[in-house]
């Protein structure tokens, strides 16, 4: 006999599990470190996209800075972000986040992050290229320009969980493994 699993509220209006700690804590280290760029764009987490007439509830989305108006909300947005960030969640698996990438580069996002908190890393998608994996250092986001910084928890204590330089991976993205 098969279990029956139960969703929440939550897992069921966004299509995802529910975050948890580690998720929690790379989110806002994420956001943090993107919150310098807000000048230039709109740095928006958690926000309902309609893809392709799919939905979609990115944990980060990146768009050319948006305008605020705010008489008149939108709940769900139909225009694809430049960049789009999934962190992966102890209840899922790396095939889901890669379909999810997989789709949003589909509709038109530009780039796709997927951090990975459990070993630190952070894998670049973008439309017709190798995925690039990241453990430390800089990179800048193809699709926008932005440069943030991962150091390994083991050399700095607060931990970010954002991408390496070409020094920590080897020519064709993988990282050394």
């Amino acid at each position: 006999m098969e279990a029956v699993q139960t969703l929440s509220e939550y897992e069921l209006e966004r299509g995802k599990p529910m975050p948890s700690k580690n998720h929690a804590i790379a989110q806002i280290n994420l956001l943090a470190a993107l919150l310098r760029f807000k000048d230039e764009y709109s740095i928006l987490p958690e926000l309902s996209l309609e893809l392709d007439g799919q939905p979609f509830t990115p944990d980060v989305t990146v768009y050319p800075r948006l305008e605020t108006d705010w008489q008149h909300d939108e709940v769900r947005m139909t225009e694809p972000p430049l960049l789009t960030v999934e962190i992966l969640s102890p209840k899922q698996t790396m095939d889901e986040l890669m379909r999810k990438a997989e789709a949003y580069l589909a509709a038109g996002v530009k780039a796709c992050w997927i951090l990975q908190p459990m070993i630190e890393t952070l894998g670049v998608l973008q439309p017709g290229r190798k995925p690039q994996t990241y453990t430390s250092g800089e990179v800048t986001d193809p699709a926008t320009g932005i440069t943030v910084t991962k150091r390994s928890s083991s050399s700095q204590p607060r931990r970010l969980p954002l991408p390496a330089s070409s020094g920590n991976r080897t020519p064709d993205g993988d990282g050394g493994r």
